[in-house]
């Protein structure tokens, strides 16, 4: 079982930069794959970016390539999403979700087997 809890989010306008953590519960944090997801007002839940369990592997959603960067600190079970540059339409509620497989950096929600509650980030224009 593992235990995810985002901070981090906040009002901001649009060109500024963010940092989101998630934390996790559990010593096998080092073993899982994680990924950030974000779902917007009357939106599906879309994939943001994702890191292999290692960090040598992640993958990025193209709206936020070369702006957005995923991370993770396995010592302090903590994956980050640091977040530059933003847009009005990176407005969302943004999830952090674990995968039990630790080489995966999967773009599909339907995989994952842990989920947060969520951070809200606001960008006004």
């Amino acid at each position: 079982q593992v235990q995810l809890l985002e901070s981090g989010g906040g009002f901001l306008q649009a060109g500024g930069s963010l940092r989101l953590s998630c934390a996790a519960s559990g010593r096998t944090f080092s073993s899982y794959s994680m990924g950030w997801f974000r779902q917007a007002p009357g939106k599906e839940r879309e994939f943001v970016a994702a890191i292999s369990a290692s960090g040598r592997r992640t993958n990025y959603a193209d709206s936020v390539k070369g702006r957005f960067t995923i991370s993770r600190n396995n010592a302090r079970n903590t994956v980050y999403l640091q977040m530059n540059s933003l847009k009005p339409e990176d407005t969302a509620v943004y999830y952090c979700a674990a995968h039990r497989i630790g080489a995966m950096a999967s773009m599909n929600p339907n995989e994952y087997d842990y989920w947060g509650l969520g951070t809200q980030v606001t960008v006004s224009s």
